[in-house]
């Protein structure tokens, strides 16, 4: 089972506009960091997308995707969503839509602001078809698990992927660690989880937070993501443990 890191950055990337790398070394290519997503990809070549970050045409590019089995929202926020249209060219050719998840309120919000991917329009095809998480068990050879996680006044949809006797999961954007969220990821051979900053953030994880979780779970391998423009890749690998490793754009795993 394959994890691909497709973006690794928070909701500005790295570099913000205005070319503000903040503590990042603009000569380290791991710094550079666009909005996030992931592809987890199983063993026969199947391939679930989480999240259609703002940049995901560039990244679909520049990792060689063209198709996904299946498409997973973790919430409606913009950099985690609003990529959205750069799905079309992967409907190109199916049969019927992509099937798509998330959860009731996101799943509502989504289909408010772009109806047209989930019912088509003018004569263009339906490119998404959604469906809530309320039964969903299995999807095109995975194991699907999902929990709620506290995201400061809202909340995001964290996963547990697991497939060929191997399981990936992922937990961006949350602000607390409950019980459920614990029990979900426990054990899990690569967690992939939020880390904005080193300093607490009311809505994020921190680096403290990203490495309590961690060690809560057990997890095999962790991958920290959501990065933002304070946390340089080699000033941070060097301070980590050694099975918590700093995400990049296009960075390879093997579970």
């Amino acid at each position: 089972m394959k994890l691909i890191v497709l973006g690794s950055g928070t909701s500005t990337g790295v570099p913000r506009i205005g070319n503000d790398w903040g503590e990042c070394d603009p000569n380290e290519p791991k710094n550079r960091r666009s909005r996030v997503s992931i592809i987890v990809q199983s063993d026969e070549g199947s391939r679930l997308l989480v999240d259609t970050s703002t940049d995901l045409r560039q990244q679909l590019l520049a990792n060689n995707i063209d198709k996904v089995d299946g498409v997973f929202w973790t919430h409606d926020h913009a950099d985690h969503c609003h990529g959205i249209d750069d799905l079309r060219p992967m409907r190109f050719g199916r049969a019927g839509p992509i099937p798509g998840f998330a959860d009731t309120e996101t799943a509502r919000r989504l289909r408010q602001r772009f109806s047209y991917v989930f019912s088509g329009q003018f004569g263009y095809s339906t490119i998404v078809e959604l469906e809530t998480l309320d039964r969903l068990r299995i999807h095109a050879g995975f194991g699907v698990q999902s929990v709620e996680m506290p995201h400061g006044p809202t909340h995001s949809i964290g996963y547990r992927f697991e497939a060929d006797g191997k399981s990936i999961a992922y937990a961006t954007d949350f602000s607390e660690i409950t019980k459920e969220m614990i029990a979900t990821f426990a054990r899990v051979d690569i967690l992939v989880t939020d880390c904005l900053r080193r300093e607490a953030h009311p809505t994020h994880a921190n680096l403290t937070m990203a490495l309590e979780f961690a060690r809560e779970t057990g997890a095999g391998t962790t991958v920290l993501t959501h990065l933002d423009k304070s946390m340089d890749y080699a000033s941070l690998s060097a301070e980590l443990p050694s099975n918590v490793l700093v995400g990049f754009d296009g960075m390879e795993l093997v579970a």
